[in-house]
């Protein structure tokens, strides 16, 4: 995980870009990862930790009819994430991620483990479903390691 924080950070730092995050089932973990390397004010812009679809809504501009159609877990939620935290903080990218960390809360169609990205970019916005069984810690870590990896090679 270490390599590719700061390979990332290199990415940042040499493209002269910014990333913010919003989060939902890691808690902030993401943004303490990108923040854990020192110099880190250069490219990291802030974050919403939006674990309620009410600060979904109300800071990130989440439609309440697609919370209502797709469900907190969904692609279309990773979207509007990224991009709501991205026009918040002004920053050149974003990454957000939603999911099941468990242990509690998933279902047939959206096991535990199951957990969407959303990377808003200069030229658009992509997403990107995983699945990864395990502990809550190892949801959120998994969730972590991909969404870095997803900026990375973006």
């Amino acid at each position: 995980m270490q390599k590719l924080l700061e390979q990332v950070a290199q990415k940042l730092i040499t493209e002269k870009k910014t990333i913010a995050v919003a989060e939902s089932c890691t808690g902030g973990m993401l943004g303490k990862l990108l923040t854990d390397r020192p110099g880190s004010s250069e490219y990291f812009k802030g974050g919403v930790i939006s674990y309620s679809n009410q600060i979904k809504i109300e800071l990130l501009g989440v439609s309440k009819k697609v919370l209502e159609d797709f469900g907190a877990v969904s692609a279309e939620v990773a979207v509007m994430m990224a991009a709501g935290v991205k026009k918040v903080c002004k920053s050149d990218y974003a990454l957000s991620v939603t999911g099941v960390a468990g242990p509690d809360g998933g279902s047939a169609e959206k096991p535990v483990g199951t957990f969407y990205l959303g990377l808003a970019t200069p030229n658009g916005i992509e997403t990107k479903k995983c699945f990864y069984p395990g502990t809550r810690d190892e949801v959120r870590i998994s969730a972590c390691k991909e969404a870095l990896s997803f900026l990375y090679h973006s």
